[in-house]
């Protein structure tokens, strides 16, 4: 637990809150209900280990935070998440209700595992990424999520036998979650690279033949192994223009996918998604 002021506010609460939920007490030494429900919320911070952060702001010494977040009467909790406030209660509760509060705000520890893996990834720490990643799936072996993101690191260090087994350990419910197009199409394109001829082979076959869509699928499929991502949409795109219906309208759907994987370049993205657009209308 600790004290904020309208100087340490943003530190405290808006950026802690980035890392875990951070709950605020608004309070006052002559409010009874105050001293009733800060031991409470203090008792409670103690058993989560971590998993969210009380801070307490004295209301009398801080009108300008209790101005801005609107509090009338106390004490009034809030509780702020990614630096926005989320949710809030008013008077001093029972701790059962406190309790449940706490649970609809803290997210159970696969997903703090999850989230301390995202970020290990983003600050390009794969390794400490994947013991994350291990730590969430052992805690919940249905955290589709975390099983996706493994199967992306593992495609990503080019270790296909481990990013297979990933996959097939997933649930029914995994193919609603938003990732599981990309993955699942960078899986397939991975899986059929291992076991095409050389593109140097394809290249010779769509030369002599460009209406060879099998060949410019193939090549289309080593690129996205690859994260060649440019190439691959050639190839797709003029499947497109050749026959929309090959493979059950294979090239846009793929082109989609491939959209997803190559976010980082949004120019590349962009222009293929204009001339995909051409192409169709």
């Amino acid at each position: 637990m600790i004290d904020a002021s309208l100087a340490s506010f943003e530190r405290d609460v808006l950026e802690a809150s980035r890392e875990v939920p951070v709950v605020v007490d608004f309070w006052a030494p002559w409010c009874g209900p105050c001293r009733a429900l800060g031991p409470l919320l203090e008792k409670l911070e103690r058993e989560s280990g971590g998993r969210w952060r009380l801070v307490k702001v004295n209301s009398d010494e801080n009108p300008e935070l209790s101005a801005q977040f609107g509090v009338r009467s106390i004490p009034f909790v809030v509780a702020f998440v990614d630096g926005k406030p989320v949710s809030h209660f008013l008077g001093a509760q029972p701790e059962g209700a406190i309790r449940a509060f706490l649970e609809k705000l803290v997210p159970d520890p696969s997903e703090l595992e999850l989230r301390h893996a995202r970020a290990a990834l983003a600050a390009g720490q794969p390794a400490i990424a994947e013991e994350h990643l291990r730590n969430a799936i052992a805690l919940d072996p249905s955290n589709d999520a975390a099983r996706l993101d493994s199967v992306t690191l593992f495609l990503d260090r080019g270790d296909l036998v481990r990013a297979r087994e990933q996959f097939a350990l997933l649930s029914p419910k995994a193919e609603q979650a938003s990732a599981w197009p990309t993955v699942s199409a960078r899986l397939e394109a991975a899986e059929r690279a291992a076991t095409l001829p050389a593109t140097g082979e394809l290249e010779r076959r769509i030369a002599a033949d460009p209406g060879d869509l099998d060949a410019r699928r193939d090549l289309a499929e080593a690129r996205i192994a690859s994260r060649d991502f440019a190439a691959a949409l050639e190839q797709l795109l003029e499947i497109v223009r050749r026959d929309r219906a090959y493979g059950d309208d294979l090239g846009r759907r793929k082109m989609l996918a491939v959209f997803e994987m190559a976010a980082g370049d949004p120019d590349l993205v962009s222009d293929y998604r204009r001339r995909l657009s051409a192409t169709l209308y």
